[in-house]
């Protein structure tokens, strides 16, 4: 008894209809490719950590090298223009800076000193040289030169009138030389000045100094009167250069600063 064989299944693929193109012809489908994703190896990413690295350190060495040249200019700037601290170089110690500016400081000290004693001196000499007014309160009543028969000659000095027993200063500064009774002049008084030149007071009432004294300039030396030749109380006021013939002793107070 034959057995019939199994048949075999034929294995029928679907076919998929091609597109017909223009012409009769059919369009053969190509398979679709697929996109292949990237996968990121270890091999790979310590490849990409190194490129990443030597991109940084190129930076980060560009910028220090700016920084370097930057330094450096500043060092160069400092040293034509300067810095506020004071350095001491390698040849001067500070000992040696210390004793110059002590040497310094000592030299300005000295200057300063003489500078005031300048000044001092040029102050004493203008006070020794300096000349005021001998009497307050009054009035001029005669001139140098003036001519009248209550003089044997012309008049000799200027008059200052005045109450009787008013003050009298010394003119400047100097020594008194003479003080006394002297006939017409009545009770006169001589003060010789450091140049020689003589002041004379006269027709006092009362003197207060004593030949020797040294006076200074506004220094009470006596007081008018009326003593000698005179025709009412005030002072005879002369003045002789060099202890010489008398000259205007309002041109000579005028020559000193003095307007009487």
């Amino acid at each position: 008894m034959s057995s019939s064989a199994p048949k075999r299944r034929l294995d029928v693929r679907q076919q998929t209809p091609r597109d017909t193109l223009p012409g009769g012809r059919r369009a053969v489908s190509r398979p679709q490719r697929r996109r292949r994703s990237f996968r990121l190896t270890p091999a790979a990413a310590g490849a990409f950590a190194l490129v990443v690295a030597g991109i940084g350190a190129g930076a980060f060495s560009s910028q220090a090298d700016r920084g370097a040249l930057q330094s450096g200019y500043q060092t160069i700037s400092a040293s034509y223009t300067g810095t506020q601290d004071v350095d001491v170089t390698p040849e001067i110690d500070k000992a040696t800076l210390q004793r110059q500016t002590e040497q310094q400081a000592s030299q300005k000290l000295k200057v300063d000193e003489e500078l005031r004693d300048k000044a001092q001196n040029v102050a004493d000499e203008y006070k020794s040289n300096q000349w005021v007014l001998p009497v307050t309160g009054y009035r001029l009543t005669a001139r140098f030169g003036q001519a009248s028969s209550l003089w044997s000659s012309t008049h000799t000095g200027l008059d200052f009138a005045g109450p009787s027993g008013s003050t009298i200063v010394s003119v400047a500064a100097g020594t008194v030389t003479s003080a006394g009774y002297e006939g017409a002049y009545g009770n006169r008084t001589i003060v010789t000045l450091d140049d020689g030149t003589e002041i004379w007071y006269c027709h006092q009432s009362r003197v207060s100094v004593n030949v020797g004294d040294k006076v200074g300039a506004g220094q009470t030396i006596g007081y008018t009167g009326s003593t000698g030749n005179v025709t009412g109380p005030h002072l005879h006021l002369e003045v002789h250069p060099g202890g010489g013939g008398p000259v205007d002793p309002d041109a000579a107070l005028r020559e000193h600063g003095v307007t009487p």
